[in-house]
């Protein structure tokens, strides 16, 4: 049985929408996921989603009764996670037509959730007394121990923001366009030791739809899962087994190749979660694209940027395309417009493509290899 993404879809607009709540933002993702598939609710016997409003209230206003539900909340990986647990609940026969959706008013917050973090919580016990509280000083403790122990330098972890805004200039749909250098870089804002502004992942507003079915219910060209996996470190930051590497990342990563039966000189087209400029480095040593401390010189000498051997967050990722706090859903969307060939700034020839999503501070991770042939 063949699992496809039989269509896929973002919100009309993406960034400053304070006229839209978060439930809005989720049924205009699946209604374009649906028109974009040719289906309508009535195929829709499946429905996952992560936070609020979750699954029951989403295939309620969608006017659906689903068979089976999916809740599952990890963070920003959760929709890897979702399609994975789609094509297997597919598989089992537990339902035929899954929709998965994201809507998140992360900059307007409007109809938002307020995150609450307890004393009595793994972070309010042995993290915020020390000071780390949101993921800019989270992160830090990462990125500098790799920076030390590596040599990654300040100059490469700027390139980082300066290679995927070359992919965003090509993209009419990415909040920041204009082409930046690593003097800019450097020259933004200091956020948190050693991350400047630019290094940060935007904050938006925005959502997507995924509808996964089998090949024989598709009714558009569709793409291909080929493998996936799924895994969980810690889920506080201080507890990693090492900071400069990702346990979670390494062993989804593994699982998904290995079901997919593919090399990484069968990969074409890579999506890596990047809410901080790091985490790129980290997901091309952890998938083992490169060796480890090679991923920031890969990335500087062009290797990810438009023309290069491996293209990377072409859609301008998280640090400038959009970043709605969950960023999951739009890696997909962008590995999908590309094996599709419908994507902004097109690379040619996308065959296989490799998605690695990231939830919380390195907590989980989630893989996908997908491809626009069959199996």
């Amino acid at each position: 049985m063949n699992i496809v993404i039989a269509g896929a879809a973002e919100t009309d607009e993406l960034g400053k929408l304070p006229h839209m709540s978060t439930a809005q933002l989720h049924l205009q993702a699946a209604r374009n996921a649906l028109a974009d598939a040719g289906m309508t609710k009535a195929d829709i016997d499946g429905v996952a989603t992560v936070g609020m409003p979750g699954p029951i209230q989403i295939a309620h206003e969608l006017g659906i009764t689903p068979a089976w539900l999916d809740g599952t909340g990890v963070g920003g990986s959760s929709f890897l996670f979702h399609v994975r647990h789609a094509a297997a609940a597919i598989r089992a026969g537990l339902c035929t037509t899954v929709l998965i959706t994201h809507g998140e008013s992360g900059r307007s917050r409007i109809g938002a959730p307020r995150p609450a973090l307890g004393p009595d919580s793994l972070i309010g016990q042995f993290e915020l007394p020390y000071g780390v509280l949101g993921p800019p000083t989270m992160f830090t403790l990462t990125a500098l121990r790799y920076m030390k122990e590596t040599g990654l330098t300040h100059e490469q972890l700027a390139e980082v923001a300066v290679a995927q805004r070359r992919w965003a200039h090509l993209n009419p749909r990415a909040m920041y366009q204009d082409l930046i250098t690593v003097e800019d870089v450097l020259a933004s804002r200091m956020v948190a030791y050693p991350f400047h502004l630019l290094e940060c992942c935007l904050v938006t507003d925005g959502g997507g739809a995924l509808i996964v079915t089998t090949e024989e219910r598709a009714r558009r060209s569709p793409v291909y899962l080929l493998g996936s996996g799924e895994s969980a470190e810690s889920p506080i930051i201080s507890q990693m087994e090492d900071f400069t590497t990702s346990a979670a990342f390494r062993r989804s990563g593994e699982a998904a190749f290995a079901e997919a039966g593919i090399s990484h000189d069968d990969v074409d087209h890579l999506m890596i979660y990047d809410a901080f400029a790091h985490v790129p480095i980290y997901g091309l040593e952890d998938l083992g694209f490169v060796k480890r401390g090679e991923a920031g010189p890969f990335i500087a000498e062009g290797h990810t940027s438009p023309g290069g051997r491996l293209p990377l967050n072409t859609n301008g990722g998280g640090l400038s395309y959009t970043h709605t706090g969950m960023y999951g859903m739009f890696a997909i969307q962008e590995s999908v417009r590309q094996l599709r060939g419908e994507a902004a700034a097109q690379v040619p020839g996308v065959e296989v493509g490799v998605v690695l999503g990231n939830g919380g501070m390195f907590a989980s991770a989630a893989t996908l290899v997908l491809s626009n042939h069959r199996p």
